[in-house]
């Protein structure tokens, strides 16, 4: 982190099947060694599997980032000696990546047994997603509660 200029974010190009950044990020975060062609297939076919099963998957995927997306989160802050955790609103393109983070991380954590590919994985998270159901949604209500929990500590927040 720069102490002069702040950091601009990096401006990627949208993916070339649905024209969509956001699943241009889904992609590039679930790439593994380097291997994009790979991620595009596993991510390509996990909408596939979600349009047989809702009408639009692209709608099916903004829903459930949305229900995934938090709206506060906490940051230790040393005041006298402790380390407190205060809570703060998020800002917007930090929404986005925690998102497709927690996304990406339920997704891997899904048992190997019941769905044999990622893609597979990834369309049951995303469905579960939008219904407001899976790890990822679980992920941002422990964090919204970790944040209400210490709301005390606010005033630390200058």
């Amino acid at each position: 982190m720069p102490r002069r200029s702040s950091v601009r974010p990096k401006d990627i190009n949208p993916d070339p099947i649905y024209k969509n950044k956001l699943v241009a990020k889904l992609i590039n975060r679930s790439m593994r060694d380097g291997k994009k062609f790979a991620a595009q297939k596993q991510v390509y076919q996990a909408l596939e599997i979600l349009k047989k099963e809702t009408e639009d998957p692209i709608k099916t995927f903004s829903k459930a980032l949305d229900n995934i997306k938090p709206t506060m989160e906490v940051r230790p802050r040393r005041v006298g000696g402790a380390a407190y955790q205060i809570p703060v609103p998020v800002k917007g393109i930090r929404k986005e990546s925690l998102a497709i983070r927690w996304l990406v991380a339920a997704t891997r954590l899904r048992s190997n047994s019941d769905y044999h590919t990622f893609a597979e994985k990834l369309a049951a998270e995303l469905k579960d997603a939008a219904e407001g159901l899976g790890g990822a949604v679980k992920k941002r209500q422990e964090i919204e509660r970790i944040a209400e929990a210490n709301r005390a500590f606010s005033h630390f927040r200058w």
